[in-house]
């Protein structure tokens, strides 16, 4: 990052073979998870040619991991306005009311939709009614679940079975690298790198004049996550180099209970749903004391960043790395029925929730912030829509409420259709324009690096000397990898060879950069942002967001809105972000 960035559209893609084939369509999904299948569905459904790239099979992405369920005013007493206090809360004053309402007003009829695509959750005993649960910042039993905890199973389930009755086009082992755009900065499809299966081979193009990333989150940048492997920020990295704007990235939802297996793990970590604590399971500490009775009035179910920092809290103080998550109350029938997939992870690593407590810490699990959308999914490139976890709808603010993601991914994917829909039809993609410069690609053996960086420096707990020195360190890999792009032969500097590594670490790197220039800004603790160093929340000051934008010199600029919500794009020119020096980037 440099002190001379400017807005406007990026001109710079991945470092990649040409297109060595095409196909066109009217729409392109980029992603398989509830948002990108529920996208892909309505548009098909309008008529339009879709076409459906993922990066691995169909049921691949973060939709399938879903324990807990998803959130909705379904159940008797419960209400729309209701859920939408509970959502304003856990935001922390930096939701966009006017999504949240959209989200708590369309989601109970959204989720009947998803119901009768196939989807089937679970019922009260005798009873065709929804079995609803409680989570954390919840005052209301509104999440319903499937197979005790593998709703996201199930709802994957019903949409690939969908989207393959449908006879969609799908792409699988796909990863897409960049966004098409004409000389006016339009969408004009996707290139993509098909991962040596199927009818496409190598790096190719989907022409197209409406692209939806629905590509998931970016957990892979920490080194412990309850991400798949595939969550390596890929949609996030392709809008800011076409200059699209990013919001509210520092707001990374670290869950507070994943499961605990040593100081090394690294990688995808098996996630103890909130639903457990739901169901009555209680936070204790080696003792046995239940610490979070008292300093919230829901106890074990207060939002997830209360729940994450009591725990980090509670650990400094007794010089040890975890808490854990006692259960046994629950008896071995219960277990079994309500949390077989939890239950099973658990023996799996030689503890049986049955009989002792469960070993927990906090691990990244969802990102709050994303490409920033208005409220029918369109973002600042013209043609380019996104929904799902890598979108910044303004729902979650600071801190997204327990199960208001795949909730999210529904209501948005079907506004998005709506909105391609209402378009002229057979419009061709625009002519694209191919003068970008190709950004150098950072060696795959480095991801680790960005990986313990990140966890380091810009993990549950931050400050200004840690973001420094974490802005430093990937800053120092960035000209690392620039050097080797400038200068392929030197010994001391060899390319690497583009490729889904290459590419996959290079996104990492490029999202981490964003994150951590925008954890450096929020002076103040804030939801899932926590800046040991400025321990209290700053209305005053900081009730605002950050549009971050890529410029063409790989410089990140930023702006501010002056309160919560998104303002229109047009706005002031956006402003330099600070960086550990002011020597240009190459």
């Amino acid at each position: 990052m440099t002190a001379t960035g400017t807005a406007g559209p990026a001109g710079i893609r991945l470092t990649a073979p040409a297109p060595g084939w095409s196909i066109t369509a009217d729409v392109v999904v980029v992603g398989s998870g509830v948002a990108g299948l529920t996208a892909a569905l309505r548009c098909a459904a309008a008529g339009r040619r879709t076409v459906v790239v993922t990066k691995a099979r169909l049921d691949d992405g973060s939709t399938r991991w879903a324990q807990g369920g998803i959130a909705a005013a379904l159940g008797d007493g419960d209400t729309p306005e209701q859920h939408l206090a509970d959502t304003l809360v856990a935001g922390a004053g930096l939701c966009d009311e006017e999504a949240v309402r959209a989200l708590v007003t369309e989601g109970p009829d959204a989720v009947h939709r998803l119901i009768a695509a196939g989807a089937r959750f679970d019922t009260a005993p005798g009873s065709d009614e929804i079995e609803l649960t409680r989570e954390g910042g919840h005052h209301r039993r509104r999440i319903a679940h499937a197979g005790g905890d593998a709703t996201g199973a199930e709802i994957s389930r019903a949409l690939v079975a969908a989207v393959r009755d449908a006879g969609l086009h799908t792409i699988e082992n796909a990863l897409v690298l960049d966004l098409l755009t004409d000389s006016a900065g339009r969408t004009a499809g996707v290139t993509l790198h098909v991962m040596g299966e199927g009818q496409h081979d190598g790096v190719g193009a989907v022409h197209a004049p409406a692209v939806v990333l629905a590509t998931g989150g970016m957990g892979q940048v920490f080194s412990a996550t309850t991400n798949p492997p595939v969550s390596t920020g890929d949609g996030v990295a392709l809008a800011l180099r076409a200059g699209a704007e990013v919001s509210d990235l520092e707001f990374v939802q670290f869950h507070p209970t994943v499961l605990y297996l040593g100081p090394d793990a690294e990688g995808q970590q098996p996630l103890i749903s909130e639903a457990v604590r739901g169901e009555g399971a209680h936070l204790v500490d080696a003792d046995g004391t239940r610490f979070m009775v008292g300093q919230h009035e829901l106890a074990e179910l207060a939002p997830r960043d209360i729940v994450a920092k009591a725990i980090m809290r509670r650990a400094q103080e007794q010089g040890t790395t975890h808490m854990y998550l006692d259960g046994r109350h629950f008896g071995a029938e219960m277990w079994q029925r309500r949390f077989p997939t939890i239950l099973a992870a658990c023996r799996a690593h030689g503890i049986d929730p049955v009989t002792e407590p469960i070993p927990v810490a906090p691990a990244a699990h969802h990102a709050s912030g994303g490409v920033r959308t208005d409220l029918h999914g369109r973002t600042t490139v013209p043609g380019l829509y996104a929904c799902g976890e890598v979108a910044c709808t303004g729902v979650h603010g600071a801190n997204r409420l327990a199960s208001n993601s795949l909730l999210e991914g529904l209501v948005f994917a079907e506004r998005i259709a709506a909105d391609i829909a209402a378009r002229e039809t057979g419009a061709a993609a625009p002519a694209p324009v191919e003068d970008r410069s190709p950004l150098p690609l950072l060696a795959p053996e480095a991801r680790t690096a960005v990986q313990r960086i990140m966890t380091s420096g810009a993990g549950v707990l931050r400050s200004a000397d840690g973001l420094a020195r974490a802005a430093d360190d990937l800053e120092r890999l960035h000209r690392e990898a620039a050097a080797a792009a400038a200068d392929p032969d030197a010994a001391s500097a060899k390319a690497p060879v583009p490729g889904v590594e290459a590419w996959e670490a290079t996104n990492l790197l490029c999202v981490a950069r964003v994150l951590v220039a925008a954890a450096r800004l929020r002076e103040e603790t804030r939801g899932c942002h926590w800046r040991e160093d400025h321990p209290d929340r700053d209305d005053a000051t900081w009730r605002r967001h950050f549009r971050i934008t890529l410029g063409a010199d790989r410089a990140l600029a930023v702006l501010t809105t002056e309160a919560a919500g998104f303002p229109p794009t047009a706005g002031p020119t956006p402003q330099p972000v600070p960086t550990p020096d002011s020597e240009p980037t190459p």
